[in-house]
């Protein structure tokens, strides 16, 4: 990636760290799905074993029926139960092949149909877990991690994990059944000519260690950046709309291509190996044939060759042929087997990387259950700074009386964001103490904390669905009165019923088809709908018009009456009539009062007061500097 700083995450560490990734995948989510992997694996022996019967019989039949250098005789077969006339013979034989040729059809249609219950009842599991598993991790792995990687471990590498065992397991078994077989058919037939055969096997055998041991950290990068190629794809669309307008298409394309070209050197890395290993597989195994052909030839028209010594009918010769194309095979599929196996490899690190990243933000072992709760706040003493970074905040300490107001006011930075997320337990303090209903919300159950608390952000984000579906996110159960009732006191009811298709209306990924204001709007009924007790209000108005803002403040008044509310302000007017006010610089509360009484302090507040109503003309340089970092927006 050029000179980009490259540094390790801590999905990155765990990945590396992850032992036996398929063993222990397999161990986890393989047992549940095991009858199925248990009569794929029995028909597939029987399966391959039906494909030994044909060259075999064949073998005999050449033999005995039509040269007659040998009495009629099948392995497995009591002599008694075989015809004495060649034409029974003969049809006997035909009988055989025919009977496993359908079923070996039969057996490879059930074991195929059950191999796949296997791969992709595992698949299912292992993506279900690792999505839960990402949901449950705290801010702190998203802060660090792009949603292109975690995409590609969710999709791309559970994918390979069920190309793994769907294909290679079942092909494995389809190596060492023939293998086995053949072997133990060439060995019962002629000694002497199937060492010839089987003198390939430790050729391919190292070949193979070779490769796998080659391979694999070729694997690991391929992994690696298609997961990087995602991300940069996913940015890029998600902020189409800042590329168009800044004319930069050009610029983002530079970037998908240059990722591009990572991968494709990484997937030609591995595929010139590849498709090294295959053609010298392939190579072993037709030199083995070849040998075995030249010799064998040559033993039947002119005697046995070199130190070799005995018979060799046409019969057993054909049947050396024969198996031995049915060995080629599968011995040169040991190549797809190894590939298959050194990709899901490296997926299975990817993916015990994931679940083994530690859930820092969880339930206590016996945690407080919030019911009825008044909706009293209390910093104490709070001091936090996300993970390899500074103090964001330091010694913050302040209380809100149920149903009282506290509003946020400072310059971008301050850390007010951040004193809202440790509230709702996103992050957990580094000191100190966050308190609801005088219970540290470490020792509160998660889901009744954040049940508890309505959260309005400047950037609200809707799914891609419909608007009533949208209001009723989080309440599932509501009826269509109750989100309408929601809309109307959120002053959203009006524009919705202008939609083409009213509440019905699907509003694009991220709420793209519907305005700022409206999407603000839809925020609050959702708000509304599940009737906190807790409302924290995220610069809620700063991205919209004055008339929008007008509405959307009316419904917040009726949002937070009677609410303990918690507000980070963009606009000062918003929250003039707060019971408190807590100006913060640098993580720190430096003032704290009441609107009248700060502007009485002529300190920050006064000043920042002064920037926004436009009554101080000459304000010291330090103001005017504070004033354009930001329009007192926050972290």
């Amino acid at each position: 990636m050029g000179d980009e700083e490259v540094f390790e995450t801590e999905l990155d560490a765990y990945r590396d760290r992850a032992e036996k990734p398929l063993w222990r995948l397999f161990k986890q989510y393989g047992r549940g799905e095991q009858r199925w992997l248990v009569i794929g694996l029995v028909t597939s022996v029987f399966t391959y074993a039906a494909l030994l019967v044909t060259p075999i019989v064949l073998g005999t039949t050449i033999d005995a029926v039509f040269t007659q250098e040998s009495a009629y005789a099948l392995p497995l077969v009591p002599e008694p139960w075989l015809p004495d006339d060649r034409t029974d013979q003969f049809w006997l034989s035909t009988g055989i092949i025919s009977a496993a040729l359908l079923g070996g059809a039969v057996l490879q249609w059930i074991r195929g149909v059950s191999i796949n219950f296997f791969a992709h009842g595992v698949m299912y599991a292992i993506r279900v877990d690792t999505y839960e598993k990402m949901q449950r991790l705290d801010m702190t792995f998203f802060d660090n991690k792009e949603t292109g990687e975690v995409m590609s471990i969710l999709n791309n590498d559970t994918g390979n994990l069920e190309v793994f065992f769907d294909n290679a397991l079942g092909d494995a078994v389809r190596v060492g059944v023939i293998v086995l077989g053949v072997t133990a058919a060439l060995l019962y037939t002629n000694t002497q000519l199937a060492l010839v055969t089987l003198g390939a096997v430790p050729l391919l055998v190292g070949f193979t260690w070779w490769f796998v041991r080659v391979i694999e950290p070729r694997y690991t990068r391929q992994r690696s950046v298609i997961g990087d190629l995602n991300t940069r794809i996913e940015n890029g669309l998600s902020g189409i709309e800042l590329v168009k307008t800044a004319s930069t298409e050009e610029y983002e394309n530079e970037r998908v291509r240059s990722v591009s070209r990572d991968v494709f050197d990484a997937e030609m890395d591995v595929l010139k190996l590849s498709y090294f290993y295959r053609p010298g597989m392939e190579l072993v195994t037709g030199t083995a044939l070849l040998a075995t052909f030249i010799i064998g030839g040559l033993w039947v028209f002119s005697g046995p060759p070199l130190f070799f010594s005995g018979t060799l009918s046409v019969g057993d010769f054909v049947v050396f042929m024969l198996l031995t194309q049915r060995l080629t095979g599968p011995m040169a599929q040991l190549s797809s087997i190894v590939d298959w196996y050194e990709n899901a490899r490296a997926s299975g690190k990817r993916i015990c990387g994931l679940m083994d990243v530690p859930v820092r933000i969880e339930n206590a072992p016996n945690p407080v259950s919030l019911e009825d709760i008044d909706g009293q706040i209390e910093y104490d003493d709070v001091t936090f700074g996300y993970e390899g970074e500074e103090t964001v905040l330091d010694g913050v300490d302040f209380a809100v009386e149920a149903g009282e107001t506290v509003a946020l006011v400072g310059s971008t930075g301050a850390g007010k964001s951040t004193v809202a997320k440790l509230l709702l337990r996103l992050y957990d303090v580094n000191e100190g103490a966050v308190r609801v209903d005088g219970h540290d919300v470490r020792d509160v159950d998660v889901s009744d904390l954040r049940e508890s608390i309505g959260y309005v952000s400047q950037d609200t984000f809707l799914f891609d669905g419909t608007v009533g579906e949208n209001i009723r996110y989080g309440r599932f159960d509501a009826g269509d009165e109750a989100v309408r009732e929601a809309a109307k006191a959120a002053e959203a009811h009006e524009f919705i019923q202008d939609l083409s298709k009213g509440y019905e209306t699907r509003v694009g990924e991220r709420g793209v088809k519907l305005s700022g204001g409206q999407r603000q709007r839809i925020a609050l009924a959702r708000v509304i709908l599940r009737d906190p007790a807790i409302i924290l209000l995220d610069e809620a108005t700063a991205s919209v018009d004055t008339e929008t803002e007008y509405l959307i403040q009316r419904s917040l008044d009726r949002l937070t009456a009677d609410r303990t509310t918690v507000a980070i302000a963009h606009r000062l007017s918003t929250i003039r009539d707060a019971d408190t006010v807590l100006v913060l610089e640098d993580g720190r509360i430096v003032e704290r009062g009441n609107h009248a009484e700060l502007l009485a302090v002529n300190g920050l507040y006064a000043n920042l007061w002064g920037v926004q109503a436009g009554e101080i003309d000459d304000l010291p340089e330090e103001f005017v500097e504070r004033a354009s970092r930001g329009d007192v927006s926050g972290q």
